[in-house]
This record gives C-alpha cells, structure tokens and sequence, in this order.
C-alpha cells in the first residue's frame, strides 16, 4: 500500500474593516484567529480607513475576559493591505456601515466582499458595566457570524455563491 501524502487545505486571509479599527474590526480579527486555532481554515486581520491608532481599552477588556488573545491587536490602515509586500486576502467583510460606503483601496487578487453592519459598540454612552455589555454583546454577534463563516464548504463554492453565502450571515 502507497502511502497517501496528505494535503492541507489552504489558510483564507479574511479582512475585517471598520473606519476607526479599533473595536468591532478588531473584535473580529482576535475572534478569527482564535477559532481558527481549533479550525485552521482562517486567518483574521483587520484594519481601518481612518485608524484611531490605539484599540479600545474596552475592546481588550472583553477579548481578555473572554479568554482571547490581545497578542498583536493594533489599529492599522487599509493601506497596509493593499501595499506590496502584504498578505494576500481572500476575503473582506466591512464590519461598519461607513466603511462600506468609502471608497476602498484597490486589493489584489479580487477577494470576495461583503458587508456584516453592525452598530459601534463604543458609541454607547453610559457606566463602564453598560459600555462592556455593549462590547460583549457585539463579541457574541461576531462569534456566531464567524463560526458560520467558518463552516462553509469554501472549496464548493464559486466566488459569486461565496459571496452570497457571507453576506446572507452578516444578516443574522
């Protein structure tokens, strides 16, 4: 018997954008590459059109209760992503309703795009308890949303069934 060599299924890129990058886009790159930990199939990144250039203490707060890794987590630009040198996205998922309105930077590759609005956690105003749930609240929403992202069979599907796909869980 010829041993079969096994192949690794590729690692996807996934970009998640957000004008600040500093809470929900960030929410879902840790989330990304903590699930992908056990899953292997993504890899989770995140930048913004116009970078506060510090993520929200409340951001790390909650990945740090939730037991997520903070290891790296900065607020970048788009920019970075579509300079040489960069990884090659396969994916990119706009996590706020202006971002998906700007004009993005030309990406390589042509990565399936769709957009998973979702209201800004650190819009909310009130006590530190209330500011947290807001922020839980948004960990958890992301969490389904990328755990279904992650299920899908991505070798089945063509870019424009893909990309319906994606979308159809940013409604959820």
């Amino acid at each position: 018997m010829i041993p079969t060599k096994s192949i690794e299924p590729k690692i996807l890129n996934v970009l998640f954008l957000c004008t600040g990058n500093s809470a929900r886009s960030i929410l879902a790159e840790a989330l990304t590459n903590d699930l992908s930990v056990s899953r292997g199939k993504l890899k989770g990144f995140s930048a913004g059109s116009h970078p506060k250039g510090a993520v929200n203490p409340f951001t790390l707060d909650v990945l740090e209760r939730s037991g997520i890794s903070t290891a790296g987590l900065r607020s970048k630009s788009w920019n970075e992503f579509a300079n040489p040198g960069a990884p090659q996205l396969d994916f990119i998922l706009t996590v706020c309703d202006q971002a998906a309105g700007e004009a993005c930077p030309f990406w390589p590759g042509h990565p399936v795009t769709a957009h998973w609005g979702m209201p800004d956690p650190a819009a909310v105003r009130g006590s530190d308890d209330a500011v947290r749930k807001s922020f839980l609240d948004t960990l958890v929403a992301l969490r389904r949303r990328i755990e279904l992202f992650a299920g899908l069979p991505f070798q089945e599907l063509d870019q424009l069934a893909m990309k319906q796909r994606i979308s159809e869980i940013g409604g959820k």
